[in-house]
């Protein structure tokens, strides 16, 4: 298993509709930067956010989970309370190859600001939207800006193909559209 380098992704993304849209070199004039870079992809957030509140006095349960959590806000910018988190999505739709994994990491410009984003592995054969969650770690708030780069993605190609990918195990996020909140299998 290796890492993949901008050629491979490249190909991945054009021939095979791996990542739409898709943004070919990095683009970086006057925005955190997003799109293809030498051995990974930078994607980008919407405008579309869920910003974690108490106000309900919930507790945080990820099997019975209250969607009364969260302030839904729909901007250019996002304030995320001190020491809270919010929920997002990439503006980039993948189809995962079946022979590949990959690995998100948050951006060096967002992590040096105590801006932590946590995001899974996409398995082999997931496909969607990404659901990020966005830490402020802070005791301030923190600003996020939509539609510009939030975190690179590294993309793994293993030997051989897996026994089981994602979507042979129907996989509870497989195609997930929007900011998805916590999910039980039934």
């Amino acid at each position: 298993m290796g890492i993949k380098p901008d050629h491979w992704i490249r190909k991945m993304a054009l021939e095979h509709n791996m990542i739409e849209p898709f943004v070919e070199g990095q683009i970086s004039k006057g925005v955190i930067s997003y799109g293809l870079s030498s051995y990974g992809y930078d994607i980008r957030v919407t405008d579309e956010f869920k910003v974690f509140t108490n106000v309900h006095n919930s507790l945080v349960d990820p099997k019975n989970f209250d969607d009364k959590s969260f302030v839904e806000i729909k901007a250019d910018e996002c304030i995320i309370p001190p020491n809270s988190f919010a929920l997002a999505r990439t503006m980039e739709y993948f189809k995962i190859p079946r022979s590949t994994l990959t690995i998100c990491l948050g951006k060096s410009t967002y992590a040096r600001c105590g801006i932590i984003v946590n995001v899974t592995p996409f398995e082999p054969e997931w496909e969607g939207y990404v659901t990020l969650e966005i830490s402020n770690t802070t005791p301030i708030p923190a600003k996020i800006y939509a539609n510009e780069g939030i975190a690179q993605v590294l993309f793994f190609e293993g030997d051989e193909e897996c026994e089981t990918s994602y979507e042979d195990k129907k996989g509870k996020y497989q195609r997930q559209v929007g900011i998805t909140t916590p999910r039980i299998s039934k």
